[in-house]
């Protein structure tokens, strides 16, 4: 069979995308930063584009994709990309999704970045990437998209990496910040955002190459990919209005910072949903994931946990929130690989298995990682020195200034 070259340059064009979301995050991230730290997160993110694919192609894509001797992870055979043809007999091209997975692959732990601002050390970072990919994100990629499946057999259904992307970096971002401690003088000592203008346009750029996120994940040109286009577009809208009233009902005033956070919010709770919803359902997932993430993000000065950039609460809430909300939003008229939620007719049970699937890979994450963590804490260390960190993590880790 001839492949089909539309749907396939669709699939490259989604994964460039996808692969553009990297720099765009950096940017969201530095400009949040403060001055002295900004290059610092630039490498944070940045140096994922380097880890992370040579750790995929060796044996990330193989355990998490292929078959396996069991539902919790995959298979051996495809090491080194070991049988992975270009075009196979069916007219697909197992390379080209090898990596398309590859870009999710190194977004996944770029997430986690923003919240160890300012205080982790970049050689425990450069450590912590391919082995919290190894232990944590190739079992969540192979219980809900593998062949082995635990997840995906019971029935749950997550489009485009809400669980396996926002959920397992949120959790795990949660665990890593209460191993590290808080950066000295928080919350007491101010500490805004040095360059809003950056992460404004961090924010478009990750709004722009979430179409290829999402819509990409449909696999080719289709109805499913259009209305996942479309419902990208339509969460993000409404979670940033929704952010922006949270803001103005609670705090009096609406911030840029609240819109960037909003859209990235927006785009984070209709990630899991894309291709079972229709637009109406992602006006809903949108104006919940803006509105409740705006209040989550607040929950660290109560709880005293220092998620520096809120990764906690925009990644991990906002996955909650788009996956719990498939149970009450998905129809099959979108996707007949989906189900039919509560509002549509499926009663509870797909609500059940979201729930189930979220919970499991979020107590996953953050065990899983909580030990990694403590494991670099006690052997390299995994916090740079107080007067590093009163430096500058750009002097002190890289010996470069972002500024003049």
């Amino acid at each position: 069979m001839e492949l089909d070259q539309i749907s396939a340059l669709w699939v490259m064009v989604s994964a460039a995308l996808v692969l553009f979301m990297v720099p765009g995050l950096a940017l969201f991230y530095g400009g949040m930063d403060r001055s002295k730290n900004m290059l610092n997160m630039l490498m944070m993110n940045m140096v994922c584009l380097g880890i992370v694919p040579i750790v995929w192609m060796v044996g990330g894509y193989s355990l998490s994709s292929t078959a396996g001797p069991s539902e919790w992870l995959g298979g051996f055979d495809a090491l080194f990309l070991n049988g992975v043809e270009t075009v196979a007999e069916d007219g697909s091209s197992p390379l080209l999704l090898v990596f398309f997975g590859l870009t999710f692959a190194c977004i996944t732990p770029a997430l986690i970045s923003g919240a160890v601002a300012d205080r982790m050390k970049f050689s425990a970072w450069l450590i912590f990437v391919p082995v919290w990919l190894l232990l944590v994100f190739v079992p969540s990629w192979a219980w809900v998209w593998g062949e082995a499946g635990l997840l995906r057999n019971r029935g749950s259904l997550d489009f485009a990496g809400g669980t396996v992307v926002h959920v397992a970096a949120g959790a795990s971002a949660l665990a890593l910040v209460a191993v590290l401690g808080k950066r000295k003088g928080w919350p007491k000592e101010p500490m805004p955002p040095h360059n809003l203008p950056f992460t404004m346009l961090g924010a478009g750029i990750l709004w722009f190459g979430w179409f290829g996120f999402n819509a990409g994940s449909a696999f080719g040109v289709s109805e499913v990919a259009i209305q996942a286009f479309v419902n990208t577009f339509a969460a993000a809208a409404v979670a940033m209005v929704a952010w922006l009233a949270v803001e103005r009902l609670v705090d009096g005033h609406p911030t840029s910072l609240g819109a960037a956070s909003g859209i990235v919010a927006g785009l984070v709770g209709i990630t899991p949903a894309a291709g079972f919803v229709d637009t109406w359902g992602a006006f809903a997932i949108g104006a919940a994931a803006g509105a409740i993430c705006a209040l989550a993000v607040r929950l660290k000065f109560k709880f005293g946990y220092d998620d520096a950039l809120d990764v906690v609460g925009v990644h991990m809430i906002g996955g909650l929130v788009g996956g719990v909300l498939i149970g009450l939003f998905s129809t099959a008229s979108v996707n007949s690989d989906g189900a039919d939620g509560l509002f549509s007719g499926g009663g509870a049970e797909l609500l059940l298995e979201q729930i189930v699937a979220n919970a499991a890979v979020l107590l996953f994450a953050f065990v899983v990682t909580y030990l990694i963590a403590l494991a670099l804490d006690k052997t390299i260390g995994l916090r740079v020195t107080e007067e590093a960190e009163q430096m500058g993590l750009d002097q002190s880790e890289h010996a470069e200034r972002a500024y003049s």
